[in-house]
Order: structure tokens, then C-alpha cells, then sequence
């Protein structure tokens, strides 16, 4: 079987990223990249794609990078928040009760990792104290 020339349109892992000329079996170009819009077959005409793909490419690159180092930065803040709504699903996936979000109460907001306090009314004169650990996931 022949080998054939594309060009990756996308991100293929273990072969390469958007805008790399790569030479695959023709198998595999033929039955995998091709018909998923993976890559296309390379000619003289491509070869402007692989300037836009490759102009693309590397402003996503700086954009991602400079993403992740403002994450690096913020070191342990969310980027929402937690509500009640999260907190209601957390107790019921650890095993606890189901509990009516609107009993739920939050302090002021909780942006940022590691433990907080928060009160849940099980009934009108009963509150309770539940320690809520938020980590990253």
C-alpha cells in the first residue's frame, strides 16, 4: 500500500498539530483522517491553507499560554463560584440526603479553593453546620 501526503487540519495525537505535512499509509488516510476532516490531501493549491492553519495555530498558541499562566497566577481561585445548586449535588453524590438547594445557605461567596463552613436548615428550628471542601477537579 502507498504512503500519502496530507496536511492536518486538526490536532491528530501521535501524528501532529494543524498545518504539519505528514506522510501516513494510505489506509489510514483514506479510511480515518480524510473522512473526518482530519487532514487534507496535500497539492500545490493546500499550500495556502497551511499558512492560515499555521497563522491560526500560532495564536492559539501564545492565546493558551498566556491562559495558562493567568491560571498559574490566580493560584487557587475559581473561576466562578460554587452555589447551592452545587453544593445540594455534592451531598447527594457523597452518599447524604437529597437537600432543597433553597436550604442552603452560602457564606458571602465561595471563589476560591479549600474548606468552608456552610448551614443547611434540615427544619425550621434545626440548622446544621457542614464543612464543604472545595478542590480541583
Amino acid at each position: 500500500m502507498s504512503a500519502s501526503k496530507l496536511i492536518l487540519t486538526q490536532e491528530v495525537t501521535g501524528l501532529g498539530s494543524a498545518g504539519d505535512t505528514v506522510e501516513v499509509k494510505g489506509g489510514y488516510a483514506r479510511n480515518y483522517l480524510l473522512p473526518r476532516g482530519l487532514a487534507i490531501v496535500a497539492t500545490r493549491g493546500a499550500e495556502k491553507q497551511v499558512t492560515s492553519l499555521r497563522r491560526a495555530r500560532a495564536a492559539r498558541d501564545v492565546r493558551s499560554l498566556e491562559e495558562a499562566q493567568a491560571v498559574a497566577a490566580d493560584g487557587g481561585r475559581l473561576f466562578g463560584r460554587i452555589t447551592t445548586a452545587d453544593v445540594a449535588a455534592a451531598v447527594s453524590a457523597a452518599g447524604g440526603p437529597e437537600l432543597d438547594r433553597r436550604r442552603i445557605e452560602l457564606p458571602s461567596s465561595i471563589k476560591s479553593l479549600g474548606t468552608h463552613t456552610v448551614t443547611v436548615r434540615v427544619h425550621p428550628e434545626v440548622s446544621v453546620a457542614v464543612e464543604l471542601d472545595v478542590v480541583a477537579g
